[in-house]
């Protein structure tokens, strides 16, 4: 069941969770330097990155977020139906919003190319994707403070799928906006954590809320890894994306 209303206000997990957020922003800095990524067929890295992203949705988040709707029907007496299935409603919101973002990305690319303009987005598609995505940035940071369980294993699991879904985000970011993404794009991003964690030791907010936090962010896993592992022409590895999958849903039922 989440348990993340109650904020970390103890000193030490507070340090504790700024190191960790301080690690996500250096996978946004540095994630460009691993040079062997941009490889086709796809490199079997990126995959497994992809299958530990997955894993971590549908084997940790996923039935916490179950428990979390039973909690939220049980104190809510609002009439209104679509509560009853209010978390997976924002997931699929989630999702959708994310394939939007996708799309206008792909379709800019294209008239550019048309145009004469290279394989680029426009400026006006470039900043819509880098505020949604420091908004999303910013989540992730926030929930480093309010997690589904409190604990250091808990932040560390966590930590470990944000950390190889930022890398997969990053490559597909950086493939989309080229030379704006390195100059601007990533430095927005990684600094969106902080401020996100920042705000989350400061803030103290309902359960249910986290749980609707938390539903948002697994649906925008879920599209961001299926955008970056089912196009053919990425030529994916199906068996590293398996591997990744396999071993963190073993790590995470052992975690339990």
């Amino acid at each position: 069941m989440l348990d993340a209303a109650e904020p970390l206000v103890n000193l030490e997990t507070k340090l504790l969770s700024g190191l960790f957020a301080i690690g996500l922003t250096f996978v946004h800095l540095f994630a460009g330097k691993l040079r062997f990524l941009e490889i086709i067929p796809r490199s079997r890295w990126l995959s497994f990155a992809s299958g530990v992203s997955v894993a971590y949705v549908f084997v940790h988040l996923l039935p916490e977020l179950s428990a979390a709707q039973e909690d939220f029907t049980t104190q809510v007496s609002i009439g209104i139906a679509f509560l009853e299935h209010h978390v997976y409603l924002v997931a699929m919101l989630g999702l959708v919003i994310f394939y939007g973002l996708e799309r206008s990305a792909r379709i800019s690319q294209q008239r550019n190319r048309q145009q004469g303009k290279g394989e680029v987005t426009t400026a006006g598609v470039f900043w819509i994707h880098i505020a949604s995505f420091a908004i999303y940035n910013a989540l992730i940071g926030y929930l480093l403070i309010y997690r589904e369980k409190p604990g250091f294993l808990s932040l560390l699991l966590f930590f470990i799928a944000m950390a190889m879904h930022f890398i997969v985000n990053d490559f597909g970011l950086r493939e989309n906006h080229k030379k704006p993404y390195d100059r601007i794009g990533r430095w927005i991003l990684a600094s969106a954590v902080i401020v996100g964690w920042a705000i989350g030791t400061n803030t103290q907010i309902d359960q249910a809320i986290v749980a609707v936090l938390f539903a948002f962010l697994a649906g925008g896993i879920v599209l961001n890894i299926l955008k970056e592992e089912l196009p053919e022409e990425r030529e994916s590895r199906f068996w590293a994306f398996a591997l990744g999958t396999v071993v963190y849903t073993i790590l995470l039922l052992f975690a339990e």
